[in-house]
């Protein structure tokens, strides 16, 4: 394989970040976060399904003891908006109360979705609770909420790769894409 996409004759991709890119950038992220938390354990919180391999690549780099606790919600279905509603699909295996944990997203794009979130586990009382998120749609936040830790910001667009999907398809590709449609 080549690496590059497997484009459908309707859609246009257009790299943002490329592997190499996004591999520097989650090095320096885990570097402060292991900072951080030095001397601490730290209870990963993954955002199933966007953020799974931003995660896996991230703790892998981590310094510090982790456990892994994933989470699913679903606020797009299959288009490219939000539909307004979260849905929460899958919850925490176990109690983080008194924990130090970190939620990882894919994305911070209006914000309900991890807004919700963050408000769903502050109500189960963490000792603290930061949130990473690998790509910051800056101009379409709606919902008050400041990531503690960014990969990468001023993205705008719907964009894949790296985890990241458009109706189930495109998380296969190792770089960033923006994906339009072509007419």
């Amino acid at each position: 394989m080549t690496g590059k996409p497997c484009v459908q004759t309707d859609t246009q991709l257009t790299l943002l970040f490329s592997r190499e890119a996004i591999a520097a950038r989650v090095r320096e992220l885990a570097a402060q976060i292991s900072r951080d938390y030095a001397g601490r354990g730290l209870v990963l919180v993954g955002v199933l399904k966007g953020a799974f391999v931003f995660l896996a690549d991230l703790m892998r780099q981590l310094q510090v003891p982790v456990e892994v606790e994933f989470v699913r919600l679903a606020s797009y279905g299959k288009g490219t908006t939000s539909t307004g509603h979260v849905r929460l699909i899958q919850d925490l295996e176990h109690d983080i109360a008194g924990r130090d944990v970190l939620i990882v997203e894919d994305m911070l794009d209006t914000g309900l979705t991890l807004h919700s979130l963050v408000q769903q586990l502050r109500a189960r009382q963490p000792a603290s609770l930061k949130v990473c998120v690998f790509l910051h749609k800056e101009t379409r936040t709606l919902h008050p909420l400041s990531p503690d830790y960014v990969g990468f910001t001023g993205v705008e667009g719907f964009v894949v790769g790296y985890g990241i999907d458009y109706a189930e398809q495109y998380r296969h590709l190792p770089d960033i894409y923006r994906i339009t449609q072509v007419t």
